[in-house]
């Protein structure tokens, strides 16, 4: 090869080494990088075949990643396992240097078991250590040179190829790690969630058998019984009050893509409320009071997200009202809106707390001298479930002492 050539197939390997550059660092997924660095790496050096072993630091191997010996041949040789001892895969490794093999027959260190099994034949190997911050993540190799024997550039260029394609493997098995991690993570949050959907729907029947009878004991003329029925109502409540909270935290982030719709009359959505909270209202000895109006009115809604919302608000309210106090549900149509008023007479709100209240984890209370319980997470996820559904959410109020007012707005099906 004459001089000008030879310059001419340098400038030629070292702008294949560049454009490979740039193609490893825009994928992160591993076999298509491992493609790449196989193709490259037979060209630039001339050889019939390259492969790439990964060091295994879980079980402590080194083992074929990928290989251009063909379809059957290539994946009959991934994942197995060459020894560090008497390779010359091993040896690189081990020593970490580049080790070039003109003829097989003249090297100890030739590994023979691979070509058998694989029914391969190898006459010459060169092979470079894959470095990565500092440490060797594996072993690269070209395996039969077509023309001449190794030279010093193919070292070079090999170890340039190596180094580029280290980087980008370490990262591509980080992006795969995390992948993994991630599906793992989502099953588990999956886990939890079924767990919380399914223990608070069968505490909800017997705490409300419990609210029941422990309320008909409350009006017994025996004081004593009075007395421990009424401890039994406030320990029920503070339970209730708990499992909303754990219901409560599968609705932290909600997507109105997430929603499963439904035609709902307003009358069945009403009724259904009913009976959600009349264990809490008798327990608690309240004056509840229905002003609906639009009960054949259809509204399209995720029942079930939309009677959590309601719940919520009125939760809220039997909470903040003293016992013996008075809660009104209003209904009405409002154009092509309904509009769901939720009106007590309890502890009121000042102005400052009007929004702060949807806030989440947000306390009325000082949390070192409440003495109602809850994470704070109620409203916040009601007005997240309404506005999921195109509604709004907001309170008012006169003032403290003065009771509250909760509206909630859903648009009517066109």
């Amino acid at each position: 090869m004459g001089r000008i050539e030879e310059l001419e197939r340098k400038v030629t390997i070292l702008t294949r080494l560049a454009e490979t550059s740039a193609v490893l660092n825009s994928t992160m997924r591993l076999k298509p990088l491992l493609s790449s660095i196989m193709d490259t790496a037979a060209d630039i050096v001339d050889a019939e075949a390259a492969s790439v072993l990964l060091w295994d630091y879980k079980k402590q191997e080194l083992v074929f990643a990928a290989t251009t010996t063909g379809d059957s041949n290539g994946q009959a040789l991934i994942g197995k396992q060459v020894p560090l001892e008497g390779s010359i895969a091993g040896t690189v490794m081990r020593e970490n240097r580049i080790v070039a093999v003109g003829n097989i027959r003249t090297t100890t260190v030739y590994y023979s078991k691979i070509d058998e099994q694989i029914a391969f034949q190898t006459r010459s190997v060169l092979g470079v250590p894959m470095r990565s911050r500092n440490r060797i993540i594996g072993v690269l190799e070209a395996v039969n040179r077509r023309n001449e024997t190794w030279t010093e550039d193919d070292g070079y260029y090999l170890s340039v190829l190596a180094a580029q394609a280290a980087v980008a493997i370490e990262g591509a098995q980080l992006v795969t790690q995390l992948q993994l991690a991630n599906e793992e993570l989502n099953q588990l949050d999956k886990l939890k969630s079924d767990f919380i959907a399914i223990a608070s729907h069968e505490l909800r029947t017997p705490l409300g058998v419990i609210l029941g009878y422990a309320s008909f004991l409350q009006d017994t003329d025996d004081p004593q019984v009075r007395e421990h029925a009424s401890k039994m109502v406030n320990s029920a409540m503070h339970l209730r009050r708990i499992i909303e909270d754990l219901t409560n935290l599968r609705y932290l982030e909600q997507s109105s893509l997430e929603l499963n719709r439904e035609d709902v009359l307003v009358g069945d959505l009403v009724r259904e409320l009913i009976a959600e909270i009349q264990p809490l209202v008798e327990a608690k000895r309240h004056d509840l009071t229905f002003v609906p109006s639009p009960f054949d009115v259809h509204i399209s809604i995720d029942r079930i997200r939309i009677v959590m919302a309601l719940s919520n608000v009125l939760n809220n309210a039997i909470r903040f009202t003293p016992d013996g106090g008075r809660i009104t549900i209003h209904v009405e149509q409002r154009a092509h809106e309904i509009w769901v008023n939720i009106i007590d007479n309890g502890i009121g709100l000042a102005k400052d707390q009007l929004e702060r209240i949807f806030e989440r984890f947000y306390q009325i209370e000082d949390h070192m001298t409440r003495v109602n319980g809850g994470l704070g997470i109620g409203l916040s996820i009601a007005r997240a479930l309404v506005e999921a559904h195109g509604g709004r959410l907001w309170a008012t109020s006169r003032g403290l002492g003065q009771g509250s007012t909760f509206t909630v707005v859903m648009p009517i099906n066109e």
